[in-house]
């Protein structure tokens, strides 16, 4: 999974990738130069006293140390823009795939989990790109590099490197081996924190009416403990590295003094070559301990990258078709046909054999009681999910077979739980139409009821809204919601419940002002009071995902026992108000 995400987000910038590893090539090249010209000064320059030498010698050396710091901050600068192109462009991808999600899938990953993908996931994936831009790529031309100078300078003493190199990638093997199932646990771990802080946040309310702030505490505390202990037994273990390697480079850096000392006692080595040889092997060794550290980030990043896999590779339940139809003839009709929806592996479905029509200029209310799948039914008219029997055709076509866009551009949506952006009262409205004039804006909140509170907020249209809309009540959360539906002017309306946070009076206002506002629109309303629907075209009776009745107030109190006893019920209930 890591390679392949690396391998296909990365394609794009192989010449940039190219001059990294140009770059990095001459850094490597230029560090594993300078212990030669620094054996040649001590056997040349000051073992025979020549100072001409050495001044010529060591300039050569400033030059070369130059060059190796230009390229090795170019080899960085363009390392740094290609990782962060390839987070941007991950993140890019992740967050428009999500966007087409349906709420199944959305449902399936949760929401804290997504965040976590998007966000935490991308970024240890883009960690190990950058890291390996400006440290991996120098670590084989240095490794092999330093191989082949140190015996050129000393073949004796190869043994050392033969005991020392394999020792360090033995140690890191045995490290990464132990932190593998670590890392994954520590994402697991960063989705659970993700998600108790989500729900407090929105919750707060909740929790505090509640008093249950020690046990939400307390169940934070817990997440966040697991989190911090898996994190510093992964810490501890990444801490080992540096002191081993010491350890290891300390013992490789006696072992050449103590022998190379010997030959050179006997006659067979010289000083400077001796000094070349340990620099060579502190080189070395570093550059297996650079590309054993980055080795160790991989785990990690592998896990994250399968993490992006399973968002990117999981496609969308609501598909949009081959050669979709962009083009309406606006009519503004709706038709169940023998619809039913069931989620995967449920044992009863949700809905069963629904079938009405739906003309402009009518309104079909849908009531019954709670679970008995009204708020599935708009959902499958909206395409939020897709049915798994029958159809349901908008304008004469299959809402499967529709642009997505097509239809949602003609629907005016108010879900049961109306949601406002953090911004303005205006760029809320504008959501429904992004040209929306003020007089547009202005006639939808009258229309909505909401007029009046939004010219007593400050700066009015421009009043600030924070994320959610808590900041305003529940009952102008509703209003607002239904203004920006009505701002669009669309040809279908639907109301999800959209009304149950209103008193009876702006409740009976705002359907009084609704009515001329959408006469030549199709209107679906889900309500809970009969008071409210009496007056539709046509009443949709549910109850336990199957139609039970379907007509006008009078026909069904008439022929519908469900929708008579409805009635009753809600009319003992007020008398006894």
């Amino acid at each position: 999974m890591l390679v392949s995400l690396l391998r296909s987000k990365l394609s794009e910038y192989r010449g940039l990738l190219g001059l990294v590893l140009l770059f990095q090539a001459i850094q490597a090249f230029a560090g594993l130069y300078l212990p030669a010209l620094n054996a040649d000064i001590i056997d040349k320059g000051v073992a025979q006293g020549d100072t001409g030498y050495i001044w010529r010698i060591g300039g050569w050396m400033i030059a070369v140390s130059f060059a190796q710091l230009i390229f090795a901050v170019s080899a960085v600068r363009v390392g740094s823009k290609v990782a962060m192109a390839f987070g941007r462009d991950v993140r890019a991808d992740l967050f428009h795939h999500v966007n087409h999600f349906s709420a199944r899938e959305v449902a399936k990953f949760g929401a804290p989990s997504l965040i976590t993908r998007i966000t935490n996931d991308v970024q240890q994936v883009q960690m190990l790109v950058i890291m390996t831009c400006t440290l991996l790529l120098s670590a084989p031309f240095t490794a092999l590099g330093g191989v082949v100078l140190a015996l050129r300078q000393d073949v004796a003493l190869s043994w050392i490197l033969v005991v020392a190199m394999p020792a360090v990638a033995i140690l890191f093997a045995i490290l990464i081996q132990k932190l593998i199932p670590t890392y994954r646990k520590i994402q697991d771990y960063l989705d659970h924190i993700n998600e108790i802080l989500r729900e407090q946040l929105t919750g707060i309310r909740v929790v505090r009416a509640f008093v249950r702030e020690p046990e939400e505490v307390e169940r934070f505390r817990q997440g966040n403990e697991a989190l911090t202990t898996t994190s510093l037994y992964s810490g501890r273990m990444q801490a080992l590295m540096f002191p081993m390697i010491n350890v290891l480079v300390n013992l490789a850096t006696v072992a050449v003094v103590w022998f190379g000392a010997n030959r050179i006692a006997a006659g067979d080595m010289q000083v400077g070559a001796m000094v070349a040889f340990i620099s060579y092997l502190v080189q070395i060794l570093m550059a297996v301990m650079m590309a054993s550290f980055i080795a160790m980030m991989i785990p990690r990043a592998a896990v994250s990258a399968d993490r992006i896999q399973e968002v990117l590779m999981t496609n969308t339940s609501v598909a949009i078709a081959d050669n979709a139809v962009t083009q309406l003839d606006i009519r503004a009709q709706i038709k169940m046909t023998g619809v039913g929806f069931a989620y995967p592996g449920a044992e009863q479905p949700v809905l069963s054999n629904v079938n009405f029509t739906l003309e402009a200029g009518e309104t079909l209310a849908v009531i019954g009681s709670t679970g008995s799948g009204k708020t599935t039914l708009v959902n499958l008219m909206t395409r939020l999910f897709d049915v798994t029997q029958g159809s349901v055709m908008f304008d004469g076509v299959d809402v499967r077979a529709l642009d997505p866009h097509a239809l949602w551009s003609r629907v005016g949506f108010v879900p049961q739980k109306p949601y406002l952006f953090s911004g303005t009262i205006a760029s809320n409205l504008q959501f429904g139409k992004e040209d929306a004039t003020e007089q547009e804006m202005w006639e939808a909140l009258r229309v909505a009821q909401a007029e009046e509170f939004v010219r007593s907020m400050p700066g009015g249209l421009d009043a600030r809204i924070v994320q959610g809309g808590v900041n305003v009540s529940g009952g102008q959360r509703q209003r607002l919601a239904i203004a920006r539906a009505l701002v669009r002017k669309p040809e279908f309306y639907i109301f999800d419940d959209s009304f149950s946070a209103l008193d009876l009076t702006t409740e009976a206002n705002l359907r009084a002002a609704l009515a001329p506002y959408t006469r030549d629109a199709a209107v679906v309303v889900v309500g809970q009071r009969v008071s409210s629907i009496r007056s539709a075209t046509k009443i949709m009776v549910l109850d336990d995902g199957v139609v039970v009745g379907l007509g006008t107030h009078d026909e069904l109190l008439a022929t519908c026992p469900t929708y008579e006893e409805i009635v009753l019920s809600q009319a003992m209930v007020a008398g006894a108000q």
